[in-house]
């Protein structure tokens, strides 16, 4: 089938519902809310009290379902996932998602939503394979009807490498018996970290009204709500603070068992990345590790931690 007819079938599905509109389960409630806020160290105020606001990043809280499933696919999604299966994309691999906040969620609302099919993309070839980006827009509305705000999902529907057709060239001429590590999200809040990794920088995001220190980059303060902020360098100094080791499952171009660890840095705030210098069973909370800058390919640069001796 003609390239041009393909995408005009695929562009056909949009506007059309992705799920069926739903009504949270659960009212806005302060329990969730304060334990969000205590998993990320938010201690804004406007978050707690009887005229607590929601944390505009909690959006799609309140539209999940937990283990029970909330709202079903239409059949209009079905078909589009199905169509994009018999064109040979049968892998499928989350790529990013975007929230636009019009004003806060209050405590006792309890919110609906319905989500849309927005965009189906021409045909692309991306690391992974060529393939179509799908992304699906839930609006999040208030008990009065009014917009709170919108959450994009976007997924990429793929070839993957070794079901594509042998007259079908590849994405990225590289070998592709060789797995590549996953490549960062960068986007237009994080940019200015990943340039920093590239020149074996290590930037630390400040808050210019009062001074706080955050990692990983966010737009605003968590203390003081400014969206003003320059960075300091990370000396490169730090200690284990916490640490897993992964068996299980096995990512491509991973070798488990493997230690991820939790740095805290001398600056106060935390990363986390890898421990190198000693095998992934000897590393402990504590251990003091030195910043160094692993470079995996001609893209991708990363933060490490080699260890040194075990505290006392």
């Amino acid at each position: 089938m003609p390239e041009e007819d393909v995408e005009q079938r695929l562009k056909a599905y949009e506007g059309r519902p992705a799920a069926v509109a739903g009504l949270a389960k659960d009212p806005v409630d302060a329990a969730m809310i304060r334990h969000w806020c205590e998993a990320l160290g938010d201690t804004n105020p406007a978050y707690a009290g009887p005229d607590a606001i929601v944390p505009p990043a909690m959006l799609q809280v309140w539209t999940m379902g937990g283990l029970s499933g909330n709202s079903a696919r239409t059949d209009a999604y079905e078909q589009l996932l199905s169509l994009l299966d018999e064109l040979g994309c049968t892998a499928v691999v989350a790529t990013d998602s975007e929230q636009e906040y019009v004003r806060p969620l209050r405590l006792g609302e309890r919110v609906a939503f319905d989500s849309v099919i927005e965009s189906v993309s021409g045909r692309k070839s991306t690391k992974l394979g060529w393939g179509y980006f799908v992304t699906t827009r839930t609006d999040v509305r208030g008990e009065d009807g009014e917009l709170a705000g919108t959450h994009r999902f976007r997924i990429l529907k793929y070839t993957p490498v070794e079901s594509r057709p042998a007259d079908t060239p590849a994405a990225d001429s590289q070998a592709v018996d060789t797995p590549r590590r996953p490549r960062p999200v960068v986007n237009r809040d994080n940019s200015p970290f990943w340039q920093g990794i590239r020149d074996h920088r290590l930037l630390i995001q400040r808050c210019t009204r009062c001074t706080t220190l955050r990692l990983p980059w966010i737009p605003g303060c968590v203390e003081c709500g400014s969206p003003d902020w320059d960075t300091v360098e990370a000396d490169g100094e730090g200690t284990v603070y916490s640490y897993v080791v992964m068996h299980h499952p096995p990512f491509p171009a991973f070798d488990p068992p493997y230690a991820v660890a939790l740095i805290q840095l001398a600056e106060g705030v935390r990363l986390v990345s890898n421990v190198i210098g000693v095998p992934y069973d000897k590393v402990r909370i504590g251990t003091p590790v030195t910043l160094e800058f692993h470079e995996y390919d001609e893209e991708l640069t990363l933060p490490v931690f080699r260890a040194g001796e075990e505290p006392a």
